[in-house]
């Protein structure tokens, strides 16, 4: 990660980290295309359960879950997501216990139309890894 994504995350700016070429190659495969009005008749539902640590712990459709520093996501997914509507929620990834409170913010990922981005907070708003469950309608 560079020096200057850390600083920016220190100061609060939230923006994305750039794409690399390898991230964006493995993302391209098995891309199904967007549509541009409405929901098409093949309109589907996603979703991603996300260990803190960035491992998938179970998904439909997805393809892979990466932590790229602290309280920072992306979650790859066969489809296009260009024009999906993204939900979010902190929690664990198991059927018993319960999460440590917190936020969360989902994005689409810029540089990979099939990715989501994620960042997970504590309740006081300051980035800290989170377990998340992650639905697209799309």
């Amino acid at each position: 990660m560079s020096e200057s994504f850390n600083a920016e995350r220190d100061a609060g700016i939230t923006e994305q980290p750039p794409v690399s070429k390898t991230e964006r190659e493995q993302a391209s495969i098995a891309l199904v295309p967007a549509t541009t009005s409405g929901m098409p008749p093949t309109a589907q539902s996603f979703f991603a359960v996300v260990n803190a640590n960035g491992t998938l712990a179970r998904g439909f459709g997805a393809v892979s879950a990466t932590r790229l520093a602290t309280g920072t996501y992306q979650v790859v997914f066969s489809h296009n997501l260009t024009g999906s509507a993204y939900v979010g929620s902190i929690g664990l990834s198991g059927s018993v216990g319960a999460s440590a409170p917190g936020e969360i913010t989902v994005v689409g990922r810029a540089g990979i139309p099939n990715g989501v981005f994620i960042q997970t907070f504590t309740s006081a708003g300051v980035l800290a890894d989170r377990g998340f469950h992650l639905a697209i309608l799309s």
